[in-house]
């Protein structure tokens, strides 16, 4: 019986073994298949880093406000990034007041009612959450990271139609390129009381803009 067993080993083993190689290569050319693939479609492993790094922001764009027109808005914003998901950023912006339809009024009926072409600058503070990321080719060419966050805090708004506080909430995109360099878009909502005409309402005043970041250190 043990003569039996012994010759049926020696007979299966040499059958298996080329199954288990032939296995193995089959393996090893998907494997091979998969990375050639993943360096056709141009997949970087590395990612842009943010955590521990300063970033400095100029921007423009417009400034809505509810019981004014629009305006052109220009500022800056310093971001200090605690990890890749969080930052705390301080901001300041610069706009002018005008409404339309006040001007309307003065004009037919010759009178002042409100000195409109004041400047109006904007103080504030918020806290970045970044939600989610990923990467985006150019038009066929290089690949770039980018981030979607959150943006939550407050401040205050110096002109003299606002009373009190402004609370501020929104959202960005943020394109990465290189090592140090980034473009930003961001839309905030703000909130805060505003007196005009003697009538005081709470209003909620739109911020568009694209910024233009450099991070450092610039080497992470």
């Amino acid at each position: 019986m043990f003569a039996a067993a012994a010759v049926l080993l020696t007979t299966a083993v040499p059958l298996l073994l080329p199954k288990q190689a032939a296995a193995q290569c089959i393996d090893e050319a998907i494997r091979d298949e998969l990375n050639a693939r993943r360096r056709y479609r141009g997949v970087e492993p590395r990612l842009f880093k943010k955590a521990l790094r300063h970033e400095l922001t100029v921007f423009g764009g417009m400034y809505s406000a509810d019981l004014l027109s629009s305006w052109a808005l220009v500022g800056g914003a310093y971001t200090f990034h605690f990890s890749e998901s969080l930052g705390l950023e301080a901001s300041f912006g610069y706009t002018r007041t005008r409404s339309d339809l006040v001007t309307t009024i003065e004009n037919s009926r010759g009178i002042t009612l409100l000195h409109l072409d004041q400047r109006v600058f904007v103080y504030t503070g918020h806290l970045l959450w970044s939600l989610a990321y990923g990467k985006v080719r150019w038009f066929g060419g290089s690949i770039s990271r980018f981030d979607f966050y959150l943006a939550l805090g407050g401040g205050v708004t110096d002109n003299q139609t606002a009373n009190g506080l402004t609370f501020s909430g929104g959202f960005g995109l943020e394109f990465f390129f290189g090592d140090w360099f980034a473009i930003r878009l961001d839309l905030r909502d703000q909130v805060l009381q505003q007196e005009i005409l003697g009538e005081t309402s709470i209003v909620q005043n739109l911020a568009a803009t694209l910024g233009f970041s450099i991070f450092m250190p610039f080497h992470p």
